[in-house]
């Protein structure tokens, strides 16, 4: 197998619900196992049958992956420590990707506009909390 790296979000139950939404957004192959779907026999916990155990969204220029975070834990996703850059080929590209994240509940953090570096960057955050950075350096 060739090495890769994926981003990969534990969301607070609503990973199926993310990734549907990621999938609609910039298309690609979505995979959802969910825990009722596997064999939990070995298993350290019971999870619930409808969590999500493990997806991908295989998309262009990329992989996300995403399950259900287990426990008690509380993961805050919304912040800028982090943020999922995409690269497009061109403005009017990133434009429309964060039309859809706006439509789709979001808003944005940083308007998306000619950078001081010369090409196009904006922040968008989806309705998960996820903050998505855009980059083009075409018009």
């Amino acid at each position: 197998m060739t090495p890769s790296l994926a981003t990969y979000i534990a969301l607070p139950g609503t990973a199926a619900e993310a990734m549907e939404h990621w999938h609609d957004v910039f298309g690609g192959d979505l995979h959802i196992l969910r825990y009722g779907d596997m064999d939990l026999q070995g298993m350290p916990f019971e999870p619930d049958p409808r969590a999500v155990a493990h997806s991908t969204l295989t998309m262009p220029g990329g992989v996300i992956a995403a399950g259900d975070a287990m426990g008690d834990d509380d993961y805050p996703l919304t912040g800028t420590a982090y943020s999922l850059l995409y690269t497009t080929e061109t403005a009017t590209e990133a434009r429309a990707l964060i039309e859809k994240l706006e439509a789709g509940g979001g808003h944005t953090g940083m308007p998306f506009d000619k950078a001081p570096w010369g090409d196009w960057y904006g922040q968008v955050f989806d309705r998960y909390g996820v903050m998505w950075s855009f980059s083009a350096s075409q018009e």
